[in-house]
């Protein structure tokens, strides 16, 4: 009898090993493992950044359990794919998009070996690449959480197979860690131009810990460094610091866009 596969990387978790949270002040029910990788404010603040239309397609590469293409696909009526390299997140996207009502194809594949459904133009692409590169920092214990967090391919791999989906005029949106921009900033090259980027700072005064990126291809607008986005109230949690702000709580309660990359 073959071994069974680690956690994240065969079935999905039986339910007890689930948890069912609200997303966009309960307007989606997401499943999402109890260990491993679990999503939290970046997926929603990527597909509030992201300037979709009605029925427009997207592609998200590394889907994960599909918070970030559901909560656009809720708030646009767009027609996300997902990508997931995991069968596991991939089979819990599925499972909740099919619970929450919204029509989204999930493929369980390799970004860089993508199959023939996903190889054909997207209106738009947006993706949560690994924040940390190979041999950074303490590896997680959790297989899943591992694989989501850590480079098997570095960035400018995600960054070609996200251009090469995109059409023409299309927006790449990519959330990740501020310390990673310049290595994000290589990665891009001539196709992706109009690039826009919102640091996201925990608190008032302290250094942003993320940042969001647009960029168009085929754009040739200058780049834009945007004022940053104040997650939370307070300077410490002592001090109201764990209340999310009122243009947060906007976002990842109300479910409005994020108009920053918009108004400036």
């Amino acid at each position: 009898m073959p071994d069974s596969p680690p956690p994240g990387q065969g079935d999905t978790p039986p339910d007890d090993d689930l948890t069912d949270d609200g997303f966009l002040g309960g307007a989606l029910q997401i499943l999402q493992p109890r260990r491993g990788y679990r999503a939290a404010t970046d997926p929603v603040m990527l597909a509030a950044a992201m300037p979709t239309r009605e029925g427009e397609e997207v592609l998200e590469l590394g889907c994960g359990a599909g918070v970030a293409s559901l909560c656009l696909a809720h708030r646009t009526g767009a027609r996300p794919t997902g990508v997931e390299l995991q069968p596991a997140y991939a089979a819990l996207a599925r499972r909740n998009a099919a619970r929450n009502g919204i029509a989204m194809e999930v493929l369980t594949a390799d970004l860089a070996r993508l199959p023939p459904e996903a190889r054909r133009s997207f209106d738009h692409v947006m993706m949560n690449p690994p924040f940390f590169a190979t041999g950074d920092g303490t590896p997680a214990a959790d297989p899943g959480r591992e694989t989501a967090n850590r480079e098997d391919l570095p960035l400018a791999t995600w960054t070609d197979a996200a251009t090469r989906r995109l059409r023409p005029g299309g927006w790449l949106g990519v959330v990740h860690l501020a310390e990673r921009l310049p290595d994000l900033l290589r990665a891009l090259d001539g196709r992706i131009g109009t690039v826009s980027v919102l640091p996201l700072a925990g608190r008032a005064g302290r250094p942003a810990g993320r940042i969001l990126l647009l960029g168009r291809k085929g754009g040739r607008g200058a780049f834009r460094l945007l004022p940053p986005l104040v997650m939370h109230e307070g300077a410490d949690h002592e001090d109201g610091g764990g209340a999310f702000s009122p243009e947060t709580l906007r976002i990842l309660r109300g479910g409005e866009p994020l108009t920053a990359f918009r108004s400036n």
